[in-house]
């Protein structure tokens, strides 16, 4: 028997930045990448989408990119195979710190930080496709950031995202018993309440089997796509332009 899938307002996304309950649970998630290996996993999947891009520099877009930490541990494990990058770290909150922008040139790639609501960049990405000046981004990249929608917002996302990009990769939390099980069990890293209640929440909402690659296949453009298990506790969706 399969576990429904059921997205819930998770706490995180509605505390203040500036909350210390926010700050740890932002912590809580930097320990928790490490034990899930979601670097490697992250890695490895754009390892496989480089070679279609082309050597010169990049320009690479992730949405709902927090503290943009994540995306730097995966900076410094690909340099320097790979070519210089242009990142932009989208999130509706301000908290990439400048140490962290530092850390980014040491590796050759030059951050922008964008701050705004999905829904404004959705928003503005049909707006340009709709004017036939979509701003193309090699690559777009997200990280436990799918699984907070559903019904037509998830699908208004794909969609903006596919007429945005070349290239997409999404991790995101695995919806399975075993996962859950684990979820559970998020208290012995020395997480708080905040992310022991939201690790929960975010598997009920994650995803399986190919359920990523029957709404991207609505977007209707041509696509070659693979979406898979990875670790123990992720689930992967990557797709590039045919």
């Amino acid at each position: 028997m399969s576990l429904p899938r059921k997205v819930s307002v998770e706490t995180l996304d509605h505390l203040n930045e500036k909350d210390p309950r926010a700050m740890h649970s932002r912590r809580d998630l930097q320990r928790v990448h490490r034990v899930m290996g979601t670097r490697s996993i992250v890695c490895n999947a754009l390892n496989q989408l480089v070679p279609h891009l082309s050597p010169s520099r990049l320009r690479v877009l992730e949405l709902g990119a927090g503290d943009g930490t994540l995306m730097l541990s995966v900076a410094r494990a690909l340099e320097p195979a790979w070519p210089a990058i242009d990142l932009t770290l989208l999130d509706r909150q301000t908290l990439v710190e400048p140490k962290t922008v530092e850390a980014y040139e040491k590796e050759n790639w030059k951050v922008d930080i964008a701050v705004a609501d999905v829904t404004d960049w959705i928003r503005n990405s049909v707006r340009a496709q709709h004017e036939q000046e979509p701003e193309r981004w090699d690559l777009i990249v997200v990280n436990l950031f799918l699984h907070h929608f559903e019904g037509v917002m998830l699908a208004n996302l794909l969609n903006a995202i596919a007429g945005s990009s070349n290239r997409f990769f999404a991790c995101e939390p695995r919806r399975s018993y075993f996962a859950l099980m684990g979820s559970h069990l998020i208290g012995a890293l020395g997480a708080n309440a905040v992310t022991r209640e939201d690790a929960v929440l975010s598997v009920h909402a994650g995803f399986r089997n190919s359920e990523i690659t029957k709404l991207w296949q609505q977007t209707g453009q041509p696509w070659k796509v693979s979406e898979y298990s990875a670790g123990l506790f992720s689930h992967c969706f990557s797709a590039h332009r045919l």
